[in-house]
C-alpha cells in the first residue's frame, strides 16, 4: 500500500477506537526513517494524554492494523501525544486552537518573510490569519510548510 492509503485506513481505524477512549485523534502519519518504517499515531485529550492511554490504544489498534492493513513491510507503531507545540494540520485545527500564538513557516516568502509568530485569528478563504502586534498577515494554506502551537516558556 501506499503511504497515504496506509494513513488513511489506519485513521479509519483509529478513530472509533479513541473516540471510544475518551481520545480525539490528532493525526496519523506513515514514515521511513533510515531502513525502519515508523506508524505514528497522536491523540489527544482535555488535560492531555498519559501513558496507560497511550498503551491501551496501541494494544487495540496494534491488533487491528495487523489484520486490516497491509503496509508490505514491518513497522513500528508508536501512539503518543502530539506535544506541547502540536502542528496545525486539520482545518479544525484552526479554529480550536484561535486566540493561541502559533508559528507558521512557508514554502517561500509572503509579506516579505516565511517565519512568523502571532496570534491565530484562524483560517479565512483559505488563508491562515495570524495577529502580530496588532498588524493582520494573511498567509495562502497553500504556502504554509508547518504551523505549530508556540512553546511558552
Amino acid at each position: 500500500m501506499k503511504r497515504k492509503d496506509v494513513e488513511s485506513a489506519v485513521e479509519r481505524l483509529a478513530h472509533p477506537l479513541a473516540s471510544t477512549r475518551g481520545l480525539q485523534l490528532v493525526d496519523v502519519e506513515f514514515v521511513k526513517e533510515g531502513p525502519s518504517l515508523h506508524l505514528r499515531v497522536y491523540v489527544d485529550k482535555p488535560g492531555g494524554v498519559g501513558l496507560d492511554d497511550c498503551q491501551g490504544l496501541h494494544e487495540e489498534l496494534g491488533r487491528l492494523v495487523d489484520e486490516a492493513v497491509h503496509t508490505g513491510d514491518p513497522y513500528y507503531l508508536e501512539v503518543s501525544s502530539p506535544g506541547l507545540d502540536r502542528p496545525l494540520k486539520k482545518e479544525r485545527d484552526y479554529e480550536v486552537f484561535r486566540g493561541r500564538e502559533v508559528n507558521v513557516k512557508t514554502f517561500g516568502p509572503v509579506d516579505g518573510g516565511r517565519e512568523f509568530l502571532g496570534t491565530l485569528v484562524g483560517l479565512e478563504n483559505g488563508e491562515v490569519v495570524l495577529d502580530i502586534k496588532g498588524h493582520l498577515v494573511r498567509i495562502p494554506r497553500e504556502k504554509v510548510a508547518s504551523a505549530r502551537l508556540a512553546l511558552k516558556l
